[in-house]
């Protein structure tokens, strides 16, 4: 055989421009969220830090990082002591403006280390609200480490992980209601139940009644007692209404007078003008009935004088009144 021809035979054969396939670019897919680190990271700075000693539930280690502490992906944390924050108080300050828009969560963990710490901790507040940092603030160093091991656990936990959870029943509702002056437990209210049938004959039931209840001591019965008949409605503020004026002006105070605003702004608005009338009609017929039937012989004149003296102080309180309502 011709070694030519040998040489043509074993040459790859050149696929037809028909047969040809084309190459399938993969298409972009995206990744995954890079997982936080199970640990704390804790900047170098943080070094001889007391409350380090105390941070055992979590890991933590050190990191390049700008904030003190970073507890998550989108949470960090800033630790400040007030007696060093009096030596230099620009120093907090550099360091919120090194995290600013890099985290969503920015804690200012402040250790309360000094006595008079009032005037500090406003400056601080109004910081914290300027710059969208949330202010914590500790008194120790295991109650500090505490909030770095609750924020770090807490990372991947769900909203509904600090909801309370509502009465699906009316038995639940119950024991809820029951349940809520301290030292009352469930089974207290199961007892408590059982023995008056309904929640209505509890409520009404005298103390010498609920003592006899299985595991109600003197305490809780007390306690029950005092939280089923105490009222409801908070009276911040009661009305006061002027009683009816002497009509001899010539022995009224300059007290009297005070005395009569002040309980007009005591009273509700809707209320004070329909007060006064009734006063100033309840002083008429007061006048009337205490006058001789020499008295009733007064001058037109001096009979307007009167009625215009007697009214003086209402119509006053009035007017105020009216120029606050606008």
């Amino acid at each position: 055989m011709d070694p030519k021809s040998n040489n043509l035979a074993n040459r790859p054969q050149s696929s037809s421009p028909a047969t040809t396939t084309k190459v399938q670019q993969p298409k972009p897919q995206a990744l995954p969220n890079r997982a936080a680190p199970s640990a704390i990271q804790v900047s170098t700075r943080q070094k001889g830090n007391p409350i380090l000693n105390h941070v055992k539930l979590v890991p933590w280690e050190y990191a390049d990082i700008q904030a003190d502490y970073v507890l998550g992906t989108t949470t960090c944390a800033l630790f400040l002591s007030l007696k060093y924050h009096r030596l230099r108080p620009e120093y907090i300050y550099a360091r919120i403006r090194l995290i600013a828009g890099k985290y969503n969560l920015r804690i200012l963990l402040v250790m309360v280390d000094i006595q008079s710490h009032e005037e500090t901790l406003k400056e601080l507040s109004k910081t914290s609200i300027v710059n969208n940092v949330t202010l914590i603030l500790c008194w120790s160093a295991p109650e500090a480490a505490h909030y770095l091991e609750l924020f770090k656990s807490s990372e991947h936990a769900q909203p509904t992980a600090i909801r309370t959870q509502q009465a699906q029943s009316y038995r639940e509702s119950v024991i809820e209601f029951i349940t809520a002056p301290r030292s009352v437990n469930k089974s207290d209210a199961a007892s408590l139940m059982s023995t008056f049938g309904s929640l209505q004959t509890a409520i009404n039931a005298q103390p010498e009644q609920i003592s006899s209840v299985p595991g109600w001591g003197e305490k809780k019965v007390r306690q029950w007692s005092s939280a089923v008949r105490e009222d409801f409605r908070v009276e911040s503020s009661k009305k006061m209404v002027a009683p009816p004026r002497d009509m001899n002006l010539d022995t009224q105070s300059a007290d009297e007078d005070s005395a009569l605003d002040r309980g007009m702004e005591d009273i509700e608005d809707e209320d004070a003008e329909e007060m006064l009338l009734a006063s100033a009609q309840k002083a008429s017929e007061i006048q009337a009935e205490q006058q001789s039937p020499g008295e009733m012989t007064l001058t037109k004149k001096n009979t307007q004088e009167a009625e215009e003296g007697m009214t003086e102080g209402i119509m006053d309180a009035l007017s105020k009144l009216r120029e606050r309502n606008g």
